[in-house]
């Protein structure tokens, strides 16, 4: 798999670091995105129907809301990068996840859906990131009114499903 270096201070916005300081300093963000994929699957497919729809607290969101939302997060990270990659410059905006979670209906999906949109997806941004030339890499451009360059955006992927398994391990199990 291709290396990608870890992006530099300045090439994300600065709240972007509890994701990206998650991973180590290896340049292997695709290997880790594999791998964790394998883990992640096996992760939910052990937890019960029960605890898979239980909130810990009123107006948290549910094991199966958060999948999704790692799911969403990681297409409009991915999307945000093809259009860095492609040199357009206008400014994308931000997302509302709150909006995100209500809308999707995750806790009338069964995990078996859940978890094929979750392989596809993956598969899909390891594809898309394995084809990007080294050359624009560093390349930047604006979300929401913070930049970002698209390796900051692979490891933003990868650190955020990082810090929302961690949270259902530490809250939700």
């Amino acid at each position: 798999m291709k290396i990608i270096n870890n992006p530099d201070k300045g090439e994300y916005a600065p709240y972007t670091s509890m994701y990206i300081d998650l991973l180590p300093d290896d340049g292997l963000v695709l290997k880790h995105l594999s791998e964790n994929s394998r883990r992640v699957i096996n992760f939910v497919q052990s937890i019960s129907e029960y605890k898979l729809t239980y909130r810990y607290a009123e107006n948290k969101w549910t094991i199966k809301e958060i999948l999704v939302y790692i799911i969403y997060d990681e297409r409009i990270y991915a999307y945000r990068a093809l259009r860095y990659v492609r040199n357009y410059t206008t400014e994308l905006p931000g997302i509302e996840q709150d909006d995100y979670a209500l809308n999707s209906f995750s806790n009338e999906r069964d995990m078996k859906s859940i978890i094929d949109e979750y392989k596809s997806v993956r598969d899909s941004t390891i594809a898309f990131f394995n084809g990007i030339d080294d050359k624009v890499l560093k390349r930047t451009g604006i979300a929401d009114g913070n930049i970002m360059s698209v390796r900051a955006a692979a490891y933003q992927i990868a650190g955020h499903e990082l810090h929302h398994i961690n949270i259902i391990k530490e809250k939700y199990l």
